[in-house]
């Protein structure tokens, strides 16, 4: 990336000055590239994007876009670790991030149109050749080339990166991570498909997700899920399954358990590995989210979208087993299949809760000693220990400080 840097800032043409004589990038040339690539209109930045992309001009091949756009995500992820901005989050409790790197490039290339409208795909693809103006239309309509380019700036290079100067799709790039420290857990999720999941969040909920459930943690058991899950705010909920696929929903509003649907068109499905993707409200119908247990006359389980037998993402309340029957795609979010199988056995499973806690969140969770005073009362009369007392689960700190200092 630091080769892209200095092709960018050599391509800016100084006026009385000769072009190419000196390897030294000029103050001038320093100057105009970081004002033109963070203050710039469409035009200033794409001649820098493009040059950065390729020293010579002309057409870009979308190989040399590829590599780029990796380049590009890989750099971020190394300046926000090595200046300590991952907010609790590191290379250490997260998925290996090279795979999410590809993952999150190619989900950006797929916004690739030509002026026909197409949208080239695989190897077709990266052979293609795009002119200046199909890069224009690209960087506009994916912000997070633009967002990405200045966090490597602001942050790599230490170039306005005080608080005042920076935007809130910049401030919110990564959430403050909370209920992961110390615990040994490395979630299923990587750092590029963190930031690309919380673009897609409600702009108040981007700033802090809480680990609320890890089957690691927690044990494998639906009612521990649900104990762990109601009542707690809106949540991201991901799986892997036994092939290795990864993959979840956003429930937009508290899980509660009835044999209703509830949530809004907010919510949407999403896949992490192998491929990254959001998927959004399609507008068919609003079985958004469903949460059911210990019923006999309707399906018991956590669902999203589709329909009862046949959801986008559905756990089964024997927990383990799952499905995702989503043939040709989910009517209510538009999703593919997201496991590797149809019918899918559970390998690990984690809840986040996004943005700020509901006031009624952890209040009234009692033991049934609290409850009944009396019981209590009775059982140390009669010399009998608290049994109770060694199966509450340890109060998180509400603003405990998970990040990196």
């Amino acid at each position: 990336m630091t080769a892209r840097l200095y092709s960018g800032m050599k391509s800016i043409d100084l006026p009385g000055k000769s072009a190419g004589l000196s390897e030294q990038i000029a103050k001038e040339q320093f100057v105009i590239f970081m004002s033109n690539l963070l203050k710039g209109n469409a035009d200033e930045k794409i001649s820098i994007i493009t040059r950065m992309i390729a020293k010579t001009g002309g057409p870009l091949k979308g190989k040399q876009i590829q590599e780029f756009t990796e380049d590009l995500i890989t750099s971020v992820v190394h300046v926000l670790s090595y200046r300590k901005e991952l907010k609790g989050w590191s290379l250490e409790n997260t998925r290996d991030s090279s795979s999410g790197v590809k993952a999150l490039a190619s989900e950006l290339l797929s916004e690739l149109k030509l002026p026909d409208g197409t949208k080239p795909v695989g190897s077709q693809l990266l052979e293609t050749s795009f002119d200046q103006s199909v890069i224009e239309d690209w960087v506009y309509r994916v912000p997070q080339i633009s967002v990405f380019l200045s966090v490597v700036i602001r942050q790599g290079l230490h170039v306005l990166h005080s608080l005042p100067d920076q935007t809130n799709d910049i401030l919110n790039l990564v959430p403050h991570c909370k209920g992961i420290k110390g615990r040994g857990v490395v979630s299923l999720f990587d750092i590029p498909a963190i930031i690309y999941i919380n673009s897609h969040l409600p702009a108040e909920m981007q700033h802090k997700w809480q680990l609320l459930f890890s089957s690691r943690l927690h044990g494998e058991s639906f009612s521990q899920l649900c104990a762990h899950i109601v009542n707690k705010g809106p949540c991201i909920v991901i799986i892997r399954d036994l092939d290795g696929f990864i993959f979840g929903g956003f429930a937009s509003h508290s899980w509660e358990v009835k044999p209703q649907f509830q949530g809004d068109n907010r919510c949407f499905l999403f896949s992490v590995f192998p491929t990254l993707a959001v998927y959004t409200y399609t507008g068919y119908n609003d079985h958004y989210m469903y949460l059911n247990h210990g019923q006999q006359t309707m399906p018991n389980g956590l669902g999203m979208g589709g329909q009862h037998g046949y959801f986008g993402l559905w756990i089964d309340s024997d927990y383990g087993k799952g499905h995702s029957k989503a043939k040709p795609r989910c009517t209510t979010y538009n999703s593919p299949q997201l496991s590797a199988k149809e019918d899918f056995t559970l390998d690990a499973m984690e809840v986040w809760a996004v943005g700020d806690a509901p006031e009624s969140a952890g209040k009234g969770k009692k033991s049934i000693l609290d409850v009944d005073p009396q019981a209590q009362a009775l059982l140390e009369m009669a010399g009998k220990s608290r049994q109770s007392e060694g199966l509450r689960e340890p109060m998180e700190e509400e603003e405990g400080d998970d990040d990196e200092s």
